[in-house]
Order: C-alpha cells, then sequence, then structure tokens
C-alpha cells in the first residue's frame, strides 16, 4: 500500500517537469516506506540514499527555473528546501553511524511535509514558471 500518492487535484503545480518529478519523488518515498517493513538495513540505506539524491536534484531543478523566471519568493522557497534538505541528510549520517533508525514515522514526516509543501508552497511558483 503507497504512503503517498500524487493527484493532480491536489498536487498539480501546472508545471510539467516539476509534477513529473514529484510523482517520482512520491514513488521514491514509497519504496522507502515499504522498505521499512523489511527491516533490512541495506535495503532501507539503498532507498533513503536514492530519496535523498532525487530530492536534492529536484529541489535544484525547481530553484533553477525559478531563479530563470525572476520568481519573487525564491529566497523564501530555497529555505524551505534547505531546511528538509539539512534535516535528511543528518538523519542519514546518524543512520549510516547507527544511531538512528528509518522508520514509519521518518516516512510520515516526509510525507506530511509534501502534503504541506507542494500544495501550498509550490503550488504558488506555478504562474509565474508557466509564463516564462
Amino acid at each position: 500500500m503507497s504512503l503517498i500518492n500524487w493527484t493532480p487535484e491536489e498536487f498539480g503545480t501546472s508545471v510539467a517537469q516539476h509534477d513529473e518529478e514529484h510523482k517520482h519523488l512520491f514513488g521514491l518515498l514509497n519504496r522507502l516506506h515499504a522498505s521499512v517493513s523489511t527491516g533490512e538495513r541495506g535495503t532501507i540505506g539503498k532507498a533513503l540514499d536514492g530519496l535523498i539524491a532525487f530530492v536534492a536534484e529536484h529541489f535544484s531543478a525547481e530553484e533553477e527555473n525559478m531563479r530563470k523566471a525572476n520568481y519573487a519568493a525564491l529566497d523564501q522557497h530555497r529555505q524551505e528546501h534547505e531546511k528538509l534538505v539539512n534535516t535528511c541528510l543528518n538523519l542519514q549520517q546518524q543512520f549510516r553511524a547507527g544511531q538512528a533508525e528509518i522508520t514509519e514515522e521518518t516516512t510520515a514526516f516526509l510525507r506530511d511535509w509534501l502534503k504541506q509543501h507542494i500544495p501550498q508552497v509550490d503550488r504558488k511558483y506555478g504562474p509565474t514558471l508557466s509564463a516564462n
């Protein structure tokens, strides 16, 4: 069972590139969530690494497109991205060191962040990026 599913009504931004990236991101989060139930650290670690790598790539693409479009809220948006990336990198480091586990609470946190961020923050860039 999926932790999160992309629908245009709930998560569409009107920017095809980023909607596709969000769909892929949801798939990676669902994969991490499924791997948590196995308890296999190697599988969890690979899923976590893949998710974090893609998040960094996606955030970079969003920010570059916002920069090119002279999006007014770029700095605030970048700060939200940096906060999540720093949280994820810290968790990844602790997980690798055996000081933390990836749990259903972890995946729920990421799901909830996306459920807030995409509709309330990302959607705002849609008109500006679509026009450029």
